[in-house]
This record gives C-alpha cells, sequence and structure tokens, in this order.
C-alpha cells in the first residue's frame, strides 16, 4: 500500500495535478488498483459544470494513466529520481459510462496488456461504488529526463 507521500516518489505529479491519492495494491509487473477521492474543492470544478459539477472525462483518463505509471515505474525497478518519466502516449477503447461528481471516491484498476521495452500498454477501468465509470486502453512511453 502507498499512501501520498509515498506515491509523490513514482509520480513527478504535484498539486493540483496528482489524481492518484493511494495505491491499495500492487504486484510488479501485473497490476495495480487505487483510489482518488473525488472532492467539491477540486479547481475543475469551478468550470465544469457551474450548478452541476461533474469530474471532466480526460481527468478520469489522466488518473487512470498516472495509476498505471506507478505500476510501470515499480515494474521496470525506476523512479524519476533516477532521470526517468513515463508519458501517456495514446488512448484506444475509452469508454465513460457514470459520471463521477463530488464525494465519489474512482476506485481505478491498471493492467499490462503489453511490455516491450520503453512501451507500455495498460487495460484500465475506474469504478464509483462498483459501477464502472470509465474504462480505456492506456499507452505510455518511458523518456529519459
Amino acid at each position: 500500500m502507498k499512501n501520498i507521500t509515498e506515491l509523490q516518489d513514482y509520480l513527478p505529479h504535484r498539486y493540483p495535478f496528482l489524481l492518484v491519492d493511494r495505491v491499495e495494491e500492487l504486484v510488479a509487473g501485473e497490476s495495480v488498483t487505487g483510489y482518488k477521492n473525488v472532492t467539491i474543492n477540486e479547481s475543475f470544478f469551478q468550470g465544469h459544470f457551474p450548478g452541476h459539477p461533474v469530474m471532466p472525462g480526460v481527468l478520469i483518463v489522466e488518473a487512470m494513466a498516472q495509476l498505471s505509471g506507478v505500476l510501470a515505474f515499480e515494474t521496470k525497478n525506476r523512479r524519476p529520481a533516477d532521470g526517468f518519466i513515463y508519458y501517456l502516449a495514446g488512448t484506444d477503447k475509452v469508454r465513460f459510462k457514470k459520471p463521477v461528481v463530488p464525494g465519489d471516491r474512482l476506485y481505478m484498476t491498471s493492467r499490462i496488456l503489453n511490455d516491450r521495452h520503453r512501451v507500455m500498454k495498460f487495460e484500465t477501468k475506474a469504478y464509483v461504488d462498483d459501477v464502472l465509470a470509465c474504462s480505456a486502453e492506456i499507452i505510455c512511453v518511458e523518456q529519459t529526463i
């Protein structure tokens, strides 16, 4: 289990763009589960949408990509401090099934589909109360920084 402080060793993101609050389970080379607590204090709710706040779909995908990045770093036994970063390189089969609103816990899963040296592909899903909110295949590429 990795809390927010430990996650900062894996992800270069910081407020307001760190979208993973905790990793609950991680099996290097296989899969990861974690979550994002969604609160009305998120800055994007000011404009998306006033009076009817909904988490933007692109940020749900970004949250799943960040969780996948944690899995990639752990699988490759690398960290940003070692001079590596994973960039979101593509998405396939993205589907939004349920709006995510303040007060929700976005529970996410990511599983490695392909690992080809510097390019990794993940099957990701995000749930709210056991109901699928979003699914996507996410491609990340490793770069040196």
